[in-house]
């Protein structure tokens, strides 16, 4: 009548040194992991708001230089000019613009490549990159 479970048991055991050292070092792995992960977040939120700021800055050259370019254009055009398109100015202008998209599609890539990363494995942080040993 007086049984009782191998549960009950052993809760009633006080744990030892060992079992204390285990515990303590899965709740210490735990706080850890919870930390590096959150720091990555962290880290990667960062650098995702960052290139977004960039981008942007990017997005108002590219507006700021097809407002100029227009100006110029037009002010060719209403001075009579013919071959606008072959003129040094106009074509500088365009080679600017084109620069300024490319650093555009380079920043929307990084974005991109951010949102995807995901957190590094004990393994790859151990693991020096090549040519850095």
């Amino acid at each position: 009548m007086n049984e009782e479970k191998p549960e009950e048991r052993q809760e009633e055991q006080p744990m030892s040194e060992d079992q204390q050292r285990r515990t303590m070092e899965k709740f210490w792995g735990a706080t850890v992991d919870t930390w590096h992960s959150a720091t990555f977040r962290a880290a990667k939120y960062s650098k995702l708001v960052q290139k977004k700021i960039d981008l942007n800055a990017v997005h108002k050259k590219i507006t700021s230089a097809h407002t100029d370019l227009g100006r110029v254009i037009d002010e060719f055009y209403h001075g009579g000019e013919s071959d606008i398109m072959n003129r040094e100015e106009v074509r500088d202008m365009l080679s600017t613009l084109s620069e300024l998209r490319q650093q555009a599609a380079g920043l929307e890539e990084e974005i991109a490549t951010i949102r995807t990363s995901e957190m590094p494995t004990e393994q790859q942080e151990e693991t020096p990159p090549e040519g850095r040993a």
